[in-house]
């Protein structure tokens, strides 16, 4: 197996090689630092055009780097090379509106009907922030970011609609202009918070996460959501699509796009 520091400040190609080959099974939390995580959503092409019309109305939680050709698994814009039934390290199913199992890879389940969407994911602006001296990685709780599901509604489009999910990183009282305005450089990675403060007004406990864990908020922190890419998979299970294949949370696709290069 591949150790997490070989590839934390490798190539996303590097980190999509040892996925695929089963050297790295694990999240990609700190993997290709600099370097675009996004999300992945793959549908049939009957319900494609329906969610790009949700993609594109939602673009907090759908920020979209990437949408392949009917068929092809390969990310040709944002990771020339790349393989979506291979290149994450695990990945949820979906049909008919309900979890059908986690798979390693989508290889036998990849059909050639099958389009790809390409997400971005604030994973990606930890590393903005500890470039401008702030100290993000301790805004975390244990290994993995809280995820929940409030009660804000998106944008619907065709059978899509649902509730955004949202991840949670509790910000230092000090720190939260700061943190705010960096995020906000980055759209195509969720941008700037979408809730700052009571999480029960965006319908959250904070102890309580539906998607990974929960976590307590300290007496000098103020609680931060911001839009997550795990929302089509609460929209695909509310609208109960026939199928759709998603990463499963921490389990993220390493773009060749960097930082630099959606940075407005």
């Amino acid at each position: 197996m591949t150790r997490h520091e070989d590839l934390a400040h490798a190539s996303a190609q590097a980190v999509r090689l040892a996925i695929r080959e089963k050297r790295w099974p694990g999240t990609t939390h700190d993997l290709a630092q600099g370097h675009i995580q996004s999300n992945l959503a793959v549908l049939p092409a009957g319900h494609a055009l329906d969610f790009l019309r949700f993609c594109l109305r939602n673009p907090k939680p759908c920020p979209l780097l990437d949408v392949t050709d009917t068929g092809d698994p390969e990310a040709r814009q944002a990771a020339p090379g790349s393989d979506l039934r291979t290149d994450l390290s695990r990945y949820r199913v979906y049909r008919d509106g309900a979890a059908a199992g986690e798979v390693d890879d989508l290889r036998a389940l990849w059909r050639p009907d099958h389009v790809g969407f390409v997400m971005g994911c604030s994973l990606s602006f930890d590393a903005a922030l500890e470039a401008e001296g702030i100290p993000a990685r301790s805004f975390r709780r244990g290994a993995r970011i809280p995820v929940f599901t409030s009660n804000i509604a998106c944008v619907p489009a065709g059978v899509f609609q649902g509730p955004l999910v949202v991840s949670l990183k509790p910000i230092p009282k000090p720190w939260v202009e700061r943190v705010i305005a960096v995020t906000e450089r980055y759209p195509l990675a969720h941008g700037g918070p979408v809730h700052v403060g009571d999480p029960a007004a965006i319908g959250v406990d904070p102890r309580r996460a539906e998607w990974t864990t929960g976590c307590e908020i300290g007496p000098d922190e103020v609680p931060v959501f911001w839009a997550c890419g795990v929302t089509p998979q609460a929209v695909a299970m509310a609208a109960g699509i026939p199928e759709m294949f998603t990463h499963c949370v921490g389990h993220m696709f390493l773009t060749d796009r960097t930082l630099d290069d959606i940075r407005v």
